[in-house]
């Protein structure tokens, strides 16, 4: 029995959230928490919410046993990117790039 949730337009990039997101891949739900909590990095605050919400969601369902979920999958995806520019001496433009990223946790039972 599966449990997921879903954080959508979470204002980090991708590529920083897959770093964090590599660490509790495969992992028991509170190893994973265990990380995220001492992990000094920006993406570790999304998962571990994310994780969170994927555990109480779990924890609605009857037929999952909650201490032997494990982290089956996290699905990093890119959001929308929002362009603008900033004017730089001589005439010249900077542009901006400011990413978003989609983040699915799937949440699955140990087979003991």
């Amino acid at each position: 029995m599966e449990a997921r949730a879903v954080a959508k337009y979470v204002p980090i990039a991708p590529r920083k959230v897959r770093l964090v997101a590599d660490l509790v891949r495969n992992r028991d739900v509170e190893a994973a928490l265990d990380i995220l909590r001492f992990t000094n990095k920006a993406g570790a605050v999304a998962i571990n919410k994310v994780l969170r919400s994927a555990l109480a969601n779990a924890g609605q369902n009857p037929d999952i046993e909650v201490d032997d979920l494990y982290v089956k999958r996290i699905l990093i995806d890119n959001g929308p990117i929002r362009y603008w520019a900033r004017f730089k001496g001589r005439l010249h433009i900077n542009r901006i790039r400011r990413r978003r990223c989609h983040i699915t946790v799937i949440l699955d039972e140990r087979a003991s």
